[in-house]
């Protein structure tokens, strides 16, 4: 099955307020608002691609988080495959971080 445009945008927009409930256990802020999802890619076929990163290369949950993201955006409806690539180019930095989660963490 083919999904039209604005039912990708309407997958999308789920994804984004799961990617909302996934926090950095070092950061008290969810990873969409620190900046770490750089991008999400979904086909006409609701496959999806997320592109992310990690505050460090040496996070404790570098196995588990990436995981935890795909597990999520898999009970999406309609979403059929997940592949979730970690990268570390560029490099996280604070700048990244939203107006949100700069003010919620005292940087503003």
């Amino acid at each position: 099955m083919k999904f039209t445009d604005d039912q990708i945008a309407d997958i999308g927009e789920e994804i984004i307020k799961v990617m909302k409930t996934v926090y950095d256990p070092e950061i008290p802020v969810d990873i969409y608002e620190l900046g770490l999802v750089y991008d999400v890619q979904i086909s006409e076929d609701a496959d999806v691609k997320i592109i992310m990163t990690l505050t460090s290369p040496n996070c404790p949950v570098a196995e588990s988080l990436p995981q935890e993201v795909k597990d999520k955006v898999k009970e999406v409806e309609n979403v059929k495959e997940v592949d979730l690539e970690l990268t570390f180019e560029p490099t996280w930095n604070k700048d990244m971080m939203s107006e949100e989660a700069k003010f919620e963490l005292g940087m503003l």
